[in-house]
Formats: structure tokens, C-alpha cells, sequence
């Protein structure tokens, strides 16, 4: 029986796969369409480009607020929790009639922000409760493909939406999705969870993410080549209207269509990533997706249409299969009393280093030809999967990990 029809047939990983396609739809659309009404309100470009920000920021306090999911015993009512206050706060949006009340969009955005580090939090602990160990990789690789789908069709349902019902309507549309995924995962049992109990101090039990991200050599190993490709997909992302304009000699508007193109890949990406990663070792999985990624980054130099369709299509593939095998392998490693605080650890290193990448490759545009940039990508990609691809000593198998999951709710 292959990875999906198992996942299909297991209670837990449907309800949860399932509210991830509903909260992905109103998100895919919400997103976008705040960005819009923040520009029809005000005119500026630069205020709309805000509400990305401001939902990316959160991330940068990924270990606090990991620390403080720990210390909740039942992590599954703070999913639900969280999906229902968001829920609420997008029906204030509302209340915004004009331009003074376009601080609002801001206050909700910065607060969905916050959900999704406390969500992903929570998920990380939830998931190895709820779901075999062995079927982690499949349930990770089909969110994934769901996640991208929905981005996919964000330009049509956020842009689409917002001419049709306007920002509002967009923003009632977001909240009932969330009050549907708060339905579906109460049909979410996971076993229990361990929460901290120690009474250390605060810095300490922040800083306890670190440590036992440091602890475990293959994990920290794949973590910190997820951070070099992340800062280098933020820092190739930055040239894609010059491949368009210089290389294809194409309009801006085609730069949407390799997006799509993209998306595709990763869509794909997501059904795949499960079956592979329980025939690979996790580094040597990690290692030949970033090489693969520099391949595809070198496509993309090329002035040549199918080349760079083909790099699209591989640079989709190849990043997410990276974030897949590192979420799959905190899950499984982690004990599950420090999954909230790693995981706010992990998405700080995995998250803001685009950022960083981006602000880099925005600068250096300005002044170095974008081919020079894709090659110099190209040759970090090589070194950092030449560095995850050494040998390392064997890890535990999946049936050990289990075991060891086992054994510590029982103790419970």
C-alpha cells in the first residue's frame, strides 16, 4: 500500500490534511487581497508591501514563542485555539470604511503572523502523537502539495475575490475557513503530549531549542544547509523579472508565469517527498535536492524559454523537498516537550535568511549582471551540498525513534 492510501485511510492525517486545504484557501486569498486594499486605500505601494512583512516578522520570535507552546499540555487546543481567535480578529477588518482605518489590516496581519508560528509550533508536537512515524514524510510532503496548491490559485481567488465582494468580504470568507479548520481538527485524537513541567528560568528554556537542535548532529547538519539554500532561493528570487526582461525579452506580467510554473513543481514536489525519504537517508536526501537546486539555478542563466521553464519546475521540486526532510526529521528526533521551542529555532534559520537573500539580491541587481549572481548561487549550492552530503554516523532508524516516542508517553 503506498504512502497516500495509507494517509487517506488514517482518521488523524485526513482531518489534518483536510483543514489545511480549507485554512490554505482563505489564507491564499487573504494574502493577497490585504495587500491589494491597503493599495486601493492609500495609493501606496511601499504601505501594501507592509502587510508582508508584517506577516513574515513574527518569525524572528520563533523560539519564544515555541517555548510558551511547550508549556501547554494539550497542543491541539491551542491549534484550535488559535484557528478561532484569528478567525475573530479577521472580522474586525469589518470596520475599515477608509484610509485612517488602514492601521487595522495591519493589527490583523501582524496577529496572523503570530498564528502561523504558533500553529507550526503546535503541529510539530501534535503530528508525531497523532500519526505513525513511518507515514511523518507522506503527511509533510501532501501538505506541502496542498500549501502550493492553494498558492497556485491565490492570484485568482485574492484578486478575484477582492473585485467581486471587496476586502471584507475577502476577510469574512478567511474567518470561516479558519472556524472550519478549528471543526476539522477537533476530529484530530493524537496520543499524549509531554509539555515542560521544569520550573527553569525563562532564557534557559528558550535557549533549551538550541541546544537540542545542536544535539543532533544530522538534523543540525540538514537545518543549516536549509538555512544556506533558503538565503540562497531569497537571493535568486530577486532576478527573476531581468531573466524575464533581459533574458526572454518578455513582459514583467510573464514573471507569473513561471511562478505558476513553479508552483507546479512543488505541487508535485509534496506527493513525492514521502515515498523518497523512506528509501534516502535524510542528509543524502537534503544533499541531492540542493544539488538539484543548483542545476536548476544554472537552467535559469540561460536565454533560452524551455530552459528556464525546465529551472522552474526544478527550483520548485528541489526547495520544498528541502523544508519537507527537515520538518519530517524535527519531528521525529525531537522529544516532544521541546518540539514547540526547535521548531521556532528552525523556522528562524530557515525563514529569515530569504529575507536576508532577498534584501542582498535586490542590492547587488543594481549593479552586477543577474547571470554573474545566478552563478555565484549556483556555486554556494554546490558547497553546501557537497557539505550535507559527507558521510555521517548512522542515525537511528524510524522503528527506534518510535520506540523511544513510545516509551516517553508512557511514562505519562
Amino acid at each position: 500500500m503506498d504512502g497516500f492510501t495509507r494517509v487517506m485511510r488514517n482518521r488523524n492525517a485526513k482531518a489534518y490534511l483536510g483543514s489545511v486545504v480549507v485554512s490554505g484557501f482563505g489564507t491564499s486569498a487573504m494574502m493577497l487581497a490585504a495587500g491589494i486594499w491597503v493599495m486601493t486605500l492609500t495609493g501606496s505601494s511601499s504601505l501594501a508591501a507592509w502587510v508582508g512583512f508584517l506577516m513574515w516578522a513574527p518569525t524572528l520570535a520563533g523560539p519564544v514563542i515555541g517555548a510558551l507552546v511547550d508549556r501547554v499540555p494539550q497542543r491541539r487546543r491551542v491549534m484550535i485555539g488559535s484557528h478561532l481567535v484569528m478567525g475573530l480578529l479577521l472580522l474586525l477588518l469589518l470596520l475599515v470604511r477608509d484610509v485612517t482605518d488602514v492601521w487595522l489590516i495591519f493589527v490583523v496581519m501582524a496577529f496572523y503572523g503570530v498564528s502561523f508560528v504558533v500553529l507550526d509550533a503546535a503541529e510539530t508536537a501534535v503530528l508525531p502523537a497523532a500519526v505513525s512515524a513511518d507515514l511523518l514524510g507522506d503527511v509533510n510532503g501532501l501538505r506541502m502539495s496542498a500549501s502550493e496548491g492553494m498558492k497556485l490559485a491565490a492570484p485568482l481567488i485574492g484578486a478575484g475575490l477582492f473585485v467581486w465582494i471587496g476586502g471584507a468580504g475577502v476577510a469574512v470568507l478567511d474567518a470561516v475557513t479558519f472556524f472550519a479548520a478549528a471543526a476539522l481538527f477537533l476530529l484530530v485524537r493524537p496520543g499524549p503530549v509531554t509539555a515542560e513541567t521544569e520550573d527553569t528560568a525563562w532564557r534557559q528554556r528558550v535557549a533549551e531549542g538550541g541546544r537540542q537542535l545542536w544535539r543532533l548532529p544530522v538534523l543540525r547538519r540538514i537545518v543549516f544547509s536549509g538555512t544556506a539554500v533558503m538565503l540562497l532561493t531569497g537571493f535568486t528570487g530577486t532576478v527573476v523579472y531581468a531573466v524575464a526582461d533581459e533574458g526572454l525579452h518578455r513582459a514583467p506580467v510573464f514573471v507569473g508565469v513561471l511562478s505558476a510554473i513553479q508552483g507546479a513543481g512543488s505541487l508535485a514536489a509534496g506527493f513525492l517527498a514521502g515515498p523518497l525519504q523512506r528509501r534516502v537517508r535524510a542528509h543524502l536526501f537534503v544533499g541531492a535536492s540542493i544539488a538539484l537546486f543548483s542545476a536548476g539555478v544554472v537552467l535559469r542563466a540561460l536565454p533560452s524559454l524551455p530552459a528556464v521553464a525546465v529551472s522552474s519546475v526544478i527550483i520548485g521540486v528541489a526547495v520544498p523537498w528541502v523544508l519537507i526532510a527537515i520538518a519530517t526529521r524535527l519531528q521525529q528526533d525531537v522529544p516532544a516537550r521541546y518540539l514547540g521551542r526547535v521548531s521556532g529555532t528552525v523556522q528562524l534559520l530557515t525563514f529569515a535568511p530569504g529575507a536576508v537573500g532577498q534584501a542582498l539580491g535586490a542590492t547587488m541587481l543594481a549593479v552586477v549582471d543577474y547571470r554573474l549572481m545566478l552563478g555565484a548561487a549556483a556555486a554556494g549550492a554546490v558547497i553546501t551540498a557537497a557539505f550535507c552530503l559527507r558521510p555521517a554516523g548512522e542515525p537511528p532508524g524510524l522503528e527506534e525513534r518510535a520506540d523511544v516516542r513510545t516509551a516517553e508517553k508512557d511514562r505519562l
